[in-house]
């Protein structure tokens, strides 16, 4: 499928959930990474100015999912987040971050995925891991 269409598709089926909410929008993806952006404001804001890491852990879990939509059969599987970790390593005020995801694992049942959140300058903020399980659609 092309870029184009996969990153409309993606964003898309974002209306009416906490991806709209947190304006979470899939900007790039290739043959083995999805990437997505999401603003830096008061929305996302802790009480002392900075990005909430559990609003980078809502960013990393939807781009690590809708990877996993994307590189399995969606069709035929549900795709759900088990397990997530994150480690916040710098602090954001304002601007943008960006999650990219990219496979560690890609089995049938389990994949795991390496979400590396970073701002404008391609700083490290997050290093975030997921683990999906494909369900079979019944």
């Amino acid at each position: 499928m092309e870029k184009t269409k996969i990153l409309e598709r993606c964003n898309a089926i974002c209306k009416n959930t906490l991806m709209e909410t947190l304006q979470i929008d899939y900007v790039d993806v290739g043959d083995d990474y999805l990437t997505g952006r999401m603003p830096v404001n008061e929305r996302v804001h802790q009480p002392d100015g900075v990005l909430h890491g559990g609003a980078t852990v809502a960013l990393a879990e939807s781009v690590g999912s809708a990877a996993s939509m994307i590189f399995l059969n969606a069709q035929e599987v549900m795709i759900r987040g088990i397990e997530i970790n994150a480690n916040h390593v710098r602090s954001i005020r304002s601007g943008y971050v960006f999650a990219k995801a990219t496979f560690l694992h890609k089995g049938r049942t389990t994949q795991l995925w390496d979400i590396r959140i970073t701002n404008e300058q391609e700083e490290l903020i997050s290093v975030c891991k997921l683990t999906t399980i494909s369900l079979p659609r019944k």
